[in-house]
């Protein structure tokens, strides 16, 4: 499989300075901390892995262009996929504390992800205070959406998976530019829908159509229209996890 490096190339703008400027006002130090990371580029192919169970992990990556998956094979050769990654996401965070891989990553549309070393997140907790903060805020997020993704694989239809899966995808875009009027692109298949949820392709298929025909969302051409926000939250107990971070507690800009 093909890995091109674009050591010179250099992104217009940064989906993660994007992402974390929704947070807090960013420094110029810390915004030139953050660029380090996206020096170089690596493409990566539709369904090619980045890397699987076991591989040794000298690298971490921030996702500039794509959508890719955290994912484990069960005994019995059943996916089951642990996280999503969209533009914006540093993904590798949560394998810091162990010399291999823990799961298998793959890219699920053509990819481009900017390696770097561990180590440089070394610096950025040396540097600033706050933006580290900010990264330990962030990887508890991602903790209690891993619970709630728990919470719904275990006592909620289909119907209510789906919607709650498409609410989460709609937090997490819109931290990026990636909604428009609730309008979002998806690249998963329903086979990735499903073992996100735990349901069947054809679970998946008849879920997503009851929603349509409830009026709670619309689909056209690889893109998504939550039609009614409100419904679909109360519908499948949704919580946004982003909304109103709490960041009274961050140390102070200036120290």
């Amino acid at each position: 499989m093909s890995k091109l490096d674009n050591k010179n190339a250099q992104p217009d703008s940064s989906c993660l300075i994007e992402k974390l400027s929704q947070f807090i006002d960013l420094s110029g130090v810390d915004k030139d901390l953050l660029a380090t990371l996206e020096k170089s580029s690596q493409q990566f192919d539709r369904h090619e892995q980045v890397w699987g169970v076991d591989t040794q992990l000298e690298n971490m990556y921030v996702v500039k262009q794509g959508w890719l998956i955290t994912y484990t094979i069960l005994q019995d050769g059943r996916r089951q996929v642990l996280e999503l990654h969209y533009p914006g996401d540093v993904i590798g965070s949560s394998d810091i504390p162990f010399r291999h891989a823990t799961s298998n990553l793959m890219a699920v549309e053509p990819c481009v992800l900017c390696p770097f070393p561990k180590s440089a997140i070394d610096v950025i907790f040396r540097e600033s205070p706050r933006l580290t903060a900010l990264i330990f805020t962030l990887a508890m997020i991602d903790k209690s959406i891993n619970l709630d993704r728990i919470r719904i694989l275990g006592r909620m239809s289909a119907r209510e998976r789906l919607a709650h899966i498409l609410l989460e995808i709609h937090s997490r875009l819109s931290l990026t530019g990636g909604v428009s009027e609730n309008q979002y692109r998806l690249p998963l298949s329903q086979f990735d829908l499903g073992d996100a949820v735990g349901l069947t392709n054809v679970s998946v298929s008849n879920g997503l159509t009851h929603l349509e025909e409830d009026g709670l969302i619309s689909r056209s051409k690889g893109m998504v229209e939550l039609k009614n926000i409100d419904r679909l939250t109360k519908l499948s107990d949704y919580i946004n996890r982003y909304h109103e971070v709490d960041i009274s507690w961050f140390p102070d800009a200036s120290t």
